[in-house]
């Protein structure tokens, strides 16, 4: 769970050589690709999209203190606690890149002049770095795919197995039909779990709540879309229900765990695991939900989340449909 390249901002508020000084100790260092501004204003998009998860004020007065080395300049860190694990790293990988500053600075200066300097952490979004708000917006998305995928994946391979395909193949009935009718009664159950809990997290947990209902509503319906896609494009593919569940697990279940951003940053994995994320939809909805709670509604992160949820559910859907026959075989 250790970051390299961990993405972060530098606000330059005075261009002085000893905070040129400060920020090349940041800039070099392998824990950071650091993003550098002269305004912190210009960073608060990037944090609230996700694209840097924190950063690091040099304020206009921290050269002054040179020659007054009995004062503290304060030097502010700004984390994105949504996630809180990588918001640690942010503030202990900035006090060690601080600490090489100062020793760097105290060889070159003879051990003097040097002034003393106090970092001030602030956190943003969790200010208080509760791991349970982290983990419940992301078990949502867990628990959303148990339901939209593993069930979804024993439906029709079920009716294969119960020897029901047979007379509902004998209908008049399209294969759309057939697929919308299976779909519909895990949608409202995969919804009305969603509530549950959405209630209990907020309720009994504490969970912060600031993005709007109706696009949790939206969002998690078209999660639901693309993972029961899934779910049925695996139960049409095989027929028995054992292969079914071991495929869903393989290809649903476990990714969305382990891939999706839910406890492993996804920016620490190999470049080509990252890669792989990007087909794994929890991964857009563990990000959907997270912003939506701790953060608010930020659309550009929510409608891109939507469409690739939305694009990867058309793929599975239109598999399925392509798999379902009106025929015995």
């Amino acid at each position: 769970m250790d970051l390299d390249h961990l993405r972060i901002g530098l606000v330059m508020e005075e261009t002085s050589p000893d905070a040129r000084s400060l920020a090349q100790s940041f800039t070099d260092s392998r824990y950071f690709d650091v993003k550098v501004v002269r305004d912190r204003r210009e960073l608060s998009e990037d944090m609230a999209k996700g694209n840097i998860r924190g950063f690091v004020v040099i304020p206009s007065y921290f050269s002054d203190f040179r020659n007054r080395p009995n004062k503290i300049a304060p030097i502010q860190v700004i984390a994105d606690g949504s996630e809180t694990n990588t918001a640690n790293f942010v503030q202990f990988y900035a006090q060690g890149a601080f600490a090489q500053w100062l020793q760097e600075e105290a060889i070159s200066s003879g051990l003097k002049g040097l002034p003393q300097i106090r970092m001030v952490s602030r956190v943003w979004y969790n200010e208080q770095l509760e791991s349970r708000y982290f983990l419940l917006s992301g078990a949502l998305a867990i628990i959303m795919t148990l339901i939209g995928t593993l069930l979804t994946a024993l439906v029709i391979s079920r009716e294969w197995e119960r020897g029901t395909m047979e007379s509902m193949l004998s209908t008049p009935m399209t294969r759309g039909e057939l697929i919308i009718g299976k779909v519909i009664p895990y949608f409202f159950l995969g919804l009305f779990s969603m509530a549950i809990c959405v209630v209990i997290s907020v309720l009994f947990y504490g969970l912060p709540f600031r993005g709007g209902y109706f696009v949790l509503l939206l969002v998690s319906s078209v999660f639901l879309f693309c993972s029961m896609g899934l779910g049925l494009m695996i139960s049409t593919l095989a027929k028995q229900q054992m292969i079914a569940y071991q495929v869903a697990l393989v290809t649903g279940f476990l990714p969305a765990y382990i891939l999706s951003g839910f406890l492993f940053e996804i920016y620490s994995m190999p470049e080509w695991i990252q890669g792989i994320t990007f087909l794994i939809p929890a991964r857009y909805f563990v990000q959907s939900l997270q912003t939506l709670f701790l953060v608010g509604n930020v659309w550009p992160v929510i409608l891109w989340d939507i469409g690739f949820m939305i694009l990867i559910g058309f793929v599975f859907f239109a598999i399925t449909v392509h798999k379902t026959v009106k025929r015995l075989e």
